[in-house]
């Protein structure tokens, strides 16, 4: 049957898949035809994540890509690739007036440096294939709106935003795409240690036109389209997936 969202025959690097939208991605993905290869800090959950995956030589490896030895563990186990997805990130809600530059150092190292820096080092070893594409999870806090106290989340998610343009001008006579996905609240446990409460949650949903926040698998899906050749002609671009929010 003829799918044009097929992603048989294709090799997807996701990090970040040990949870929330990283997680969903690979799981879908793998459904989707592709190899996977899959990397997170944590092992337990990565290998839960693993456990999910349909289909056959999916590879995990276990790496914290802030450390420089970890690092370089992955870009050794990796071979060429057809598709990465960048699903790392951390919030720290802190309000302006008490950031500081360890705070700042630790939050971009994670959502901007690192995924920035391990895109380099695999187009530098030639480990991206061509005809490829390459996507960040962005959001739409730093591109279109920010929150309370994530001044700094939406600062790396901005710097995304920015980088991604002149990538993908760069990249475009490789034919390697660049593209990101701003999605608005995901139901992940991003706030699983209780700085936010339910009933603060429940407010912020209601603020959705939808009325709930999306789910992971939702966002999984756009990601699908973008690395599938159903998007070959878009590069450069920013797919919001917000259930409305930016409407209001």
């Amino acid at each position: 049957m003829y799918n044009p969202f097929s992603l048989v025959g294709k090799t997807i690097l996701v990090t970040g898949a040990s949870s929330g939208i990283g997680k969903a991605t690979a799981i879908e993905c793998s459904k989707m035809g592709a190899r996977v290869v899959i990397t997170g800090r944590n092992r337990l959950r990565l290998e839960d994540t693993f456990n999910q995956l349909e289909g056959e030589n999916h590879l995990q490896v276990i790496a914290d890509l802030c450390s420089n030895e970890n690092f370089e563990m992955l870009v050794n186990e990796l071979s060429i690739v057809d598709g990465v997805v960048h699903c790392a990130g951390i919030v720290d809600p802190v309000p302006f007036q008490f950031i500081n530059s360890e705070k700042l150092n630790k939050i971009f190292s994670v959502n901007f440096f690192s995924p920035i820096l391990l895109t380099r080092e695999m187009l530098k070893r030639k480990l991206i294939a061509k005809n490829s594409s390459i996507v960040f999870i962005s959001s739409i806090s730093g591109t279109i709106c920010s929150s309370v106290a994530g001044s700094m989340y939406s600062a790396t998610k901005g710097a995304i935003y920015g980088m991604v343009k002149g990538m993908a001008l760069d990249l475009a006579p490789k034919f390697i795409r660049v593209n990101t996905i701003q999605p608005g609240m995901i139901s992940t446990n991003i706030f699983e240690d209780g700085r936010v409460t339910n009933e603060q949650l429940q407010e912020d949903i209601n603020k959705y036109p939808l009325k709930r926040y999306g789910k992971p698998e939702e966002v999984a899906h756009a990601v699908i389209y973008l690395l599938s050749d159903a998007s070959s002609w878009i590069t450069g671009s920013n797919l919001l997936i917000d259930g409305g929010y930016t409407l209001l």
